[in-house]
């Protein structure tokens, strides 16, 4: 007769969860993660922000990433923060995510899709209200230039300084290294699920 062995159950707060920098991550709110892409129960979000009153884990500018090792997250998180730099510095913040980035990491970057924008333009629709979303109505304009009423208060850096296509994100994102994924448009913003 086999007799049975009784194992002990394992402990699931022992097993690691993997890290995602969650970089531009403004002041805390668990929501402004893409949970369907790092879940909570299986990702660790490191918080980084250039700003320090929104107490982020790590104070830096996502163009220099010097203070984090190569090679040291398994995810990444980017959300309407590339618009925000100068074209020329586009490159270096996308460099900076893939050096971070383990071998295999991924990382999801959104930022606004100017095609949309272009084609209201083009239809005279430069002011009027293009989407809403939870901060207010969104026109052409916002997109273009970064959000008027944040921009009236004096918050500069909410400024746009470029912009991009489908085409024109996934070229930059090849010639950061990025080899692997896809470009795709989700209603109004373009969203790169990109692997090292």
């Amino acid at each position: 007769m086999s007799s049975v062995q009784e194992s002990s159950p394992v402990d699931i707060t022992d097993v690691p969860l993997k890290r995602v920098l969650h970089v531009g991550c403004g002041p805390h709110n668990a929501r402004k993660i893409d949970a369907q892409k790092f879940p909570s129960d299986a990702w660790k979000e490191v918080r980084l922000d250039i700003d320090a009153s929104c107490e982020p884990d790590i104070v830096a500018d996502i163009c220099d990433l010097s203070m984090i090792e190569s090679d040291s997250f398994d995810g990444l998180y980017s959300s309407h923060n590339i618009e925000h730099l100068y074209p020329q510095m586009v490159p270096v913040a996308l460099q900076e995510f893939h050096r971070v980035l383990k071998p295999g990491g991924i990382a999801r970057i959104c930022c606004p899709d100017l095609h949309p924008v272009a084609e209201a333009i083009a239809k005279g629709n430069l002011e009027g209200q293009l989407f809403n979303t939870p901060a207010g109505p969104i026109a052409a304009i916002d997109v273009l230039y970064g959000w008027r009423p944040k921009l009236r208060e004096g918050s500069y850096s909410w400024a746009h300084k470029t912009g991009f296509i489908r085409m024109t994100l996934a070229q930059k994102l090849k010639m950061a290294g990025f080899e692997k994924g896809q470009v795709w448009t989700r209603g109004s913003e373009l969203v790169a699920d990109v692997e090292r």
